[in-house]
């Protein structure tokens, strides 16, 4: 790129998505957020005077002057449409990505990056809401497409599939979601299982990766069985166990406590021929283990603030601001810096090659 492209960064949390699109080339001059102890992250790993700790709307006069940026991007709070929550519509975080769009109406970028909750984009019951967006991207000059993505196929080692609406200004060329489609399928890189991933953090507890979690695991009286050893509902609290040899599910922004997910940690390192919880999960599913209240093993422990991090692909030196209910929150609020490299890679890609576009 001749000269840096620019970017307006909102809903910015700890800046997992600037990461990513910094990495791509893209210089953010505006970013703003309402969590002040996110704000303070932000500030703690970006340059001062970027950052914006206000609410949204109240800020809105002072985005004139980024008019004609190329680029508006961020992640709109995503609870009120999320199947882990209440799915409300009229939830206040629901609206918010059309506050998103009154940014891009007033700043008027060339291009525009919406991440979300997968729910956004192919769920039935947001349909209404899903094309009263795209209509009024149309009548703003834009040509949207929401773009479904997992985030282990883009070096993220967590099942987190999300909707990224990608938009391109006075753009009417018909094959915009084939080309994009094609550039991000150039841009996946298959991720490491969460072994590979974690393995040189070293030991919970130790220097370089300490314990921050100190909620207790205990068993289900009652468990909720399943066929896997790694979904159902055996341990209390909603914290799962992590399938080392795999993948983690989504890191969800209530961890800090018996939400946590958890590992076995004799198993991550080698120490031990066989996951605990498997062999838990086999007793239970063929009797010969009868539940009852007490707690795990401490080989079971929860993940800490440094691997919760690096499941989120945040770089091993970021600082994180708040008390460590507050970062943890903060991170799995995050979008996977990588997967946000990936989607700002293949947007400047296009925009670069398709230049009759603009």
């Amino acid at each position: 790129m001749a000269n840096k492209m620019t970017a307006v960064s909102l809903f910015t949390g700890a800046g997992g998505m600037d990461i990513g699109f910094e990495r791509a080339g893209i210089e953010v001059v505006f970013a703003n957020e309402l969590m002040s102890e996110a704000a303070a992250t932000y500030n703690a790993n970006h340059a001062s005077g970027v950052m914006v700790n206000d609410d949204i709307n109240n800020v809105m006069d002072q985005l004139s002057k980024f008019n004609g940026v190329d680029l508006v991007f961020g992640g709109p709070p995503c609870q009120g449409f999320s199947v882990a929550g209440k799915m409300n519509p009229d939830d206040e975080r629901s609206k918010l990505i059309f506050t998103f769009l009154d940014v891009v109406e007033k700043v008027q970028p060339r291009a525009f990056v919406m991440e979300n909750v997968k729910a956004l984009g192919v769920l039935e019951k947001w349909e209404p809401v899903r094309r009263k967006y795209l209509e009024r991207v149309q009548t703003m000059g834009y040509n949207c497409v929401p773009f479904i993505l997992n985030a282990t196929e883009y070096g993220v080692s967590q099942k987190r599939e999300r909707v990224f609406f990608i938009g391109i200004k006075d753009n009417d060329n018909p094959f915009f979601e084939y080309f994009m489609n094609d550039l991000l399928l150039q841009q996946k890189n298959k991720a490491p299982v969460i072994r590979a991933l974690l393995h040189s953090l070293g030991k919970a507890g130790t220097e370089q990766n300490p314990d921050t979690c100190t909620a207790k695991i205990t068993f289900a009286t009652h468990p909720v069985m399943r066929k896997s050893p790694y979904a159902g509902m055996y341990f209390n609290g909603q914290g799962r166990p992590i399938n080392v040899d795999s993948y983690a599910n989504t890191l969800p922004a209530s961890m800090g406590g018996n939400k946590t997910p958890f590992v076995d940690e004799d198993y991550l390192y080698g120490d031990a021929p066989s996951d605990w919880v498997v062999d838990y999960h086999r007793g239970l599913m063929d009797g010969s283990i009868v539940p009852e209240f007490r707690e795990a093993p401490n080989r079971l422990r929860r993940i800490t603030i440094k691997e919760a991090a690096r499941i989120q692909s945040f770089p091993d030196d970021y600082v994180f601001c708040g008390n460590k209910g507050m970062v943890y929150t903060q991170i799995g609020n995050a979008v996977p810096c990588k997967m946000a490299e990936a989607v700002a890679k293949a947007l400047i890609t296009y925009m670069e090659t398709e230049p009759a576009s603009f």
